[in-house]
């Protein structure tokens, strides 16, 4: 196995750069000379068009029109590289277009995108696709970027971040950044960035430290759904975070985070949902509802 790799390393190396001399491809490979020269004649053998040139401006090269058999990929790494670039492909054109037409053509597999990816929510195409676009741009080439952000805690306000990792968790899409206001690491959810400038400002590459808030640091909390909203107590919390009722009603328990937005999600579930635990978040619900009851009532 260790020289069917050196071989293939030969040949990838002759592909990419044209031509090699014999102690080169000792050095890179850190073998010897004579294992070179024993390799070059093993690849001839097996009917790969390599061969040797003497001389001042002598090499080891490949014919012109040699490309790499179709054989060397087994079927699996073949539709792993096309679903690669179709991935790619569903965050912007990042590589040439036919690119995927070509290998698809030389791999003899089937090219047709499987699976889309579209950023925006129902309704509003446009405006999410160019944001995202606008944000991953300013993550690939360092661009600091001055944003408009609505948390969860009442307050919509202007910031300077320099944005560094575009998310995908929980079904839905975040910034990962450095906030200049805070100078800290933060988190944003696309869908709350109110308004967004790319600056001509540059920053030097930096990791995000991948530490999240760890559920434990959460309050474990008891929720029960009814059963007509079963398919969105499915799409939130995961299968073993729910129990089953006799009546078909279900049971979850997990810990959460108690912010405004928790809150407004649970009151989206309107009669469909009892806290059963904690009992303060239990008033804190009824005196939201009450409120709302208060300011729409006729």
């Amino acid at each position: 196995m260790l020289r069917e790799s050196r071989l293939f390393k030969i040949i990838y190396h002759l592909l990419d750069k044209g031509c090699a001399t014999a102690p080169e491809l000792a050095k890179k490979l850190e073998v010897s000379v004579r294992t070179i020269y024993r390799d070059i004649d093993a690849l001839s053998g097996a009917g790969i068009p390599v061969y040797a040139e003497a001389g001042r401006n002598g090499g080891i090269y490949l014919l012109d029109d040699f490309v790499l058999n179709r054989v060397v990929l087994s079927e699996q790494e073949k539709q792993q590289i096309l679903t690669a670039l179709q991935s790619l492909a569903a965050v912007g054109n990042v590589y040439e277009e036919n690119i995927l037409e070509k290998l698809s053509a030389l791999f003899r597999v089937h090219s047709d995108n499987w699976f889309e990816v579209d950023f925006s929510r129902w309704g509003d195409t446009e405006r999410d696709n160019e944001k995202f676009e606008l944000l991953k741009s300013a993550v690939v080439h360092c661009k600091c970027a001055r944003i408009t952000y609505a948390n969860s805690y009442e307050e919509i306000g202007e910031r300077t971040i320099q944005p560094l990792k575009l998310s995908y968790k929980g079904q839905a899409w975040y910034l990962k950044a450095y906030c200049m206001e805070k100078q800290d690491y933060r988190i944003f959810k696309l869908t709350r960035i109110l308004d967004l400038e790319i600056l001509d400002e540059t920053f030097l590459p930096r990791s995000f430290p991948e530490k999240e808030i760890l559920p434990s640091q959460y309050n474990q909390i008891t929720l029960q759904f009814s059963k007509e909203v079963a398919y969105r107590v499915y799409d939130e919390f995961n299968i073993e975070q729910i129990k089953q009722q006799e009546n078909g009603d279900l049971l979850v328990s997990a810990r959460l985070p108690e912010d405004n937005w928790f809150v407004g999600f649970l009151l989206s579930f309107g009669t469909r949902v009892e806290v059963i635990e904690p009992a303060y978040l239990r008033e804190v619900l009824a005196e939201q509802a009450l409120m709302i009851y208060e300011k729409n009532k006729t």
